[in-house]
């Protein structure tokens, strides 16, 4: 075998190939060739258009262009003034529906609570009351679904997940103020006051459990419907982030106060200043478990010594004759927390602002970590 322009030395190695021409391809490279169009024939149709290519990020991009803080974390890229509004109009109608259902099932089991007593050392009244608040967490992720398409964990933190390692930490200064300040408020009003020590109540040991076991969900939910979607959606609205977040804490301290039904002023007065301090551990922890913790703690202790002590422990309003004494040390109390809390944050590093990347300007993203 010889190959032309070799000479007379033959080639025994493989044929030379190339890249055929377009005009040599065939079916086999997917393309065929159009037969020639005569005058008396159509012209061939058009190849169809290609589809549109809608560009979406990728999975687990942050909904954020630039690092927000908690209150403003509504504020994604797919934000409208309308969404806070429907998610408000949807948690508000289904929380009632749920809270609704929860209480026709307590009265059709025969063994439910008086409420119209509500007396909240009874174990029966306190569980389900407590479910019936409870039910809100659920509700209030189903307004982040559906009003913002976005992640229900993003009521809990700016980490769109709740840090459970800040929980400890915040759990022992809740324990060591809030401890502090209610056993001096029961101690004065048994001193000042004309209470006396009537406990433990009956079925102490079902009270115990059921506050153990229910109560801290139950704060859990009041912050993450008050200090939650509320203070977010009301944030979200204003356009300074500064005054968005005090217009928020001190509306949701205020409905906070009211929701509890405060049959005096020093009561609202302390519920209101409750929510107020609430409001601002939120600011400085970057999310609700400061908050959540404040809430359990206060709770807990409270039921817990109304169950052991009787009926001289105050779990709805201010003791008689002690009231201006009360709330100096409630004051004190969460303000002592408060200060605390925003001490630790050399220690415990919480994140203020939420993770970002900026996909509004052309050019390569660049991904801002939470911080």
């Amino acid at each position: 075998m010889t190959w032309p322009g070799a000479g007379d030395e033959p080639y025994w190695g493989p044929p030379p190939t190339r890249r055929p021409e377009p005009w040599e391809r065939g079916p086999a490279y997917g393309w065929t060739a159009p037969g020639p169009v005569l005058w008396w024939q159509p012209a061939p149709p058009p190849p169809p258009p290609l589809p549109a290519v809608h560009w979406a990020p990728p999975p687990g991009t942050p909904p954020h262009d630039v690092p927000q803080p908690y209150l403003l974390a509504m504020r994604s890229r797919d934000w409208s003034w309308w969404r806070p509004l429907l998610g408000l109009l949807l948690l508000g109608v289904v929380y009632v529906v749920a809270a609704t259902v929860v209480v026709v099932l307590t009265l059709a089991t025969g063994v439910g609570p008086d409420y119209a007593q509500l007396d909240l050392v009874d174990p029966w009244t306190l569980l389900f009351t407590n479910l019936s608040l409870i039910v809100a967490i659920p509700v209030v992720w189903l307004a982040w679904i559906t009003a913002h398409s976005m992640s229900r964990s993003w009521s809990s933190s700016v980490l769109a997940r709740l840090r459970w390692r800040l929980l400890l930490p915040y759990s022992l200064i809740a324990l060591v103020t809030l401890g502090a300040g209610i056993g001096l408020s029961v101690l004065g009003g048994f001193l000042l006051g004309e209470e006396k020590v009537t406990g433990p109540v009956a079925s102490f040991g079902w009270l115990l459990l059921v506050v153990l076991l229910t109560t801290p969900l139950q704060s859990a939910a009041e912050e993450y419907l008050f200090r939650g979607y509320l203070s977010q959606a009301i944030a979200a609205w204003v356009r300074r982030p500064a005054v968005g977040a005090v217009v928020a804490g001190v509306v949701t301290a205020a409905l906070f106060s009211a929701a509890h039904l405060p049959p005096d002023v020093p009561t609202f007065l302390d519920r209101f200043a409750f929510g107020l301090a609430a409001s601002a551990v939120v600011w400085l922890t970057g999310g609700l478990e400061a908050a959540i913790v404040l809430h359990a703690a206060n709770n807990v202790i409270v039921f817990i010594l109304a169950g052991a002590l009787g009926e001289g422990v105050a779990t709805e309003q201010v003791p008689d004759g002690t009231g201006l004494l009360f709330l100096l040390v409630s004051l004190a109390t969460m303000g002592a927390y408060v200060v605390l809390v925003g001490r630790s944050r050399r220690r415990s590093c919480p994140e203020t602002h939420t993770a970002a990347v900026n996909l509004r300007t052309p050019g390569t993203p660049y991904p801002v970590a939470a911080g």
